[in-house]
C-alpha cells in the first residue's frame, strides 16, 4: 500500500491510523525516539502530538525547541506528500524559522491543513512556469490548556522529479 491509500483508510479507521504512526516511525526513524503521534488526519487537515516525555525535554523540564520544530516540519511535511503525487514531485526542506511563545510542560499539538485549490494555486500552477517552487507553511502548536507554544514556518521546495539534478 502506498501513503495515500493508508492516509485514505486512516481518515475513518483507527487500525489504519495505527498503521500509520508505525509505519512513519519505521520510514523516518530519526522520530521514532520523540514519539510523534498523529492524532486526527483527514483529507485536508492533520493533528500531530508531541508528547510532554523525558526524551523530549530541556534542561529546565521543558519540552525542547528542536522537538517542537521538528514536529512543525513533520506535520507539514506530511500533510504536502499526501497531498501531492509523490511520484511526479520531490519535497525537500529549504528552510525552518521557528518563535516560541510559551514553555512547553505538556504534551503539544500542531495542526496543519491545506486543500487542493492550495496545492493548484501554489504548486502546480508555479510549476508550468518555474523550476522549482518553495512554499512558506506556517504551523502553531499548542498545548492541552490551549496555551499558544510556538509559531513555524517551514519553507518547502517542490520541485519536478523530471527537473531535479540529484536522485534518490
Amino acid at each position: 500500500m502506498n501513503l495515500t491509500t493508508i492516509v485514505n483508510k486512516a481518515q475513518h479507521s483507527r487500525f489504519y491510523l495505527w498503521l500509520l504512526n508505525q509505519g512513519l516511525n519505521r520510514m523516518i526513524p530519526f522520530n521514532k525516539p520523540h514519539g510523534f503521534k498523529i492524532i486526527k488526519i483527514s483529507k485536508d487537515k492533520i493533528l500531530t502530538k508531541l508528547p510532554y516525555k523525558k526524551r523530549n525535554l530541556n534542561h529546565i523540564k521543558g519540552i525542547h525547541a528542536c522537538a517542537m520544530a521538528t514536529i512543525s516540519e513533520y506535520t507539514t511535511g506530511l500533510m504536502i506528500l499526501y497531498k501531492l503525487d509523490v511520484k511526479k514531485y520531490r519535497i525537500i526542506m529549504q528552510k525552518l524559522e521557528m518563535e516560541y511563545h510559551f514553555q512547553a510542560k505538556m504534551d503539544a499539538f500542531a495542526e496543519f491543513s491545506i486543500d487542493e485549490d492550495w496545492v493548484k494555486k501554489e504548486v502546480e500552477k508555479p510549476l508550468e512556469n518555474d523550476d522549482a517552487v518553495v512554499i512558506p507553511c506556517e504551523i502553531k502548536l499548542y498545548d492541552k490548556n490551549n496555551n499558544h507554544l510556538s509559531t513555524g514556518k517551514i519553507y518547502w521546495q517542490i520541485k519536478d522529479w523530471g527537473k531535479v539534478k540529484t536522485k534518490l
